[in-house]
């Protein structure tokens, strides 16, 4: 069974530190479940803005699912036609 990697989306933000720690994560997992939490917004927008932006400094080879409050990033092998 494939890991899946956890990480916590705070009050900070999407900032060049919680990037660079989702790249880390990447290097051993396939997957990464981000679970955004309350600080940070429960406006269903801003959510949609900060996956985007989080696939923005990311690069193409990456893809965002929001479920709840959770946005799931998976890392595909070869880019993602859009």
């Amino acid at each position: 069974m494939e890991k899946i990697g956890n990480m916590h989306l705070g009050k900070n933000g999407v900032t060049t530190n919680f990037i660079e720690t989702l790249k880390s994560h990447f290097k051993n997992h396939k997957n990464v479940r981000i679970s955004v939490l309350k600080s940070a917004t429960r406006n269903r927008e801003e959510l949609k803005k900060m996956s985007e932006k989080i696939l923005d400094k990311l690069g193409k080879n990456f893809t965002a699912r929001i479920i709840g409050y959770t946005i799931v990033v998976k890392k595909w092998r070869r880019e993602v036609r859009e």
